[in-house]
């Protein structure tokens, strides 16, 4: 048992270099809040988890290495509630983007996107009017459809060329009309109306050139954020759950040290029992 305390110590150093992709992928999640899918609430919980288990593996690996019984106590403590949380993250962000994906289409390179392929809070969170006029500010603020224009030797795109690209989910459902709205393509985010227009999806009338409007009232448009929402959360649960099985270990070796803590504190010989079964004596007549 006196391993223990030097295994908790590695064992906390290396939780405590994995705390830095927790936190990176925190930091990743609030780039993308600002820049792609612009839901800035979501890398909040994140980062926490990841400064907390930086300060509570620092406190194992001390109380480990120094036999400090305080110390163990603290970090045994926080770190059941870490491991909580963390194991509640993940659950939580597998159980909001457990449905939706983007429609293939034939002969195109990219994907439509529907919102009722999506369900749960996630979806309503982003069809609260009030949220999803920041949401939408944010992305054309961020001005992801102003930047799909391309060029060949000097020429703009093609309508061949624009249909073979692979655009993500923003610029798909926010930056051009859904496909079967049959518009006619003029450049990247300027469409017009074919003649065997469809209007019974409201997209195809919500759909507008200015600039300043595109899609971004279009339900293709909500659906597109919960696309990029969606795989950025699966991005980062894969590292969280890699993450949550060293640190359950950890937890397991750390509750054994702190047993050996306890035992060297209270001067107890490793190997005897501290309480003895005494044997009746026979009656010798």
């Amino acid at each position: 048992m006196r391993t223990a305390n030097h295994l908790i110590g590695t064992l906390n150093f290396l939780t405590f270099l994995l705390s830095i992709p927790i936190l990176g992928g925190g930091i990743w999640l609030s780039s993308r809040a600002n820049n792609t899918d612009c839901m800035k609430f979501l890398q909040w919980p994140l980062i926490i988890i990841g400064v907390s288990i930086m300060v509570v593996s620092l406190a194992g690996f001390a109380g480990a290495c120094y036999r400090n019984t305080v110390l163990m106590w603290f970090y045994l403590f926080a770190m059941f509630f870490i491991i909580a949380a963390l194991l509640g993250f993940v659950i939580f962000a597998y159980a909001v983007t457990a449905k939706g994906s983007g429609r293939s289409l034939l002969n195109r390179g990219y994907k439509d996107y529907y919102l009722e392929d999506y369900s749960g809070w996630l979806k309503e969170r982003v069809m609260d009017p009030s949220y999803w006029s920041k949401i939408s500010s944010c992305i054309r603020d961020s001005k992801v459809c102003g930047k799909m224009g391309r060029t060949y030797g000097g020429m703009p795109e093609s309508e061949t060329m624009f249909y073979s690209r692979k655009l993500n989910s923003i610029e798909s459902g926010c930056c051009k009309p859904p496909t079967e709205c049959a518009y006619v393509y003029q450049n990247e985010t300027t469409w017009n109306p074919g003649s065997q227009q469809v209007v019974s999806n409201q997209d195809c009338t919500n759909w507008n050139n200015d600039q300043g409007q595109l899609c971004y009232s279009c339900n293709s448009c909500k659906a597109g954020v919960l696309a990029s929402l969606r795989k950025s959360w699966r991005k980062v649960s894969v590292i969280n759950i890699v993450v949550l099985i060293i640190l359950v270990i950890t937890y397991v070796v750390g509750c054994a040290a702190f047993r050996n803590n306890r035992r060297i504190d209270n001067d107890e010989p490793y190997g005897e029992a501290r309480m003895t079964k005494e044997q009746p004596s026979r009656i010798q007549l």
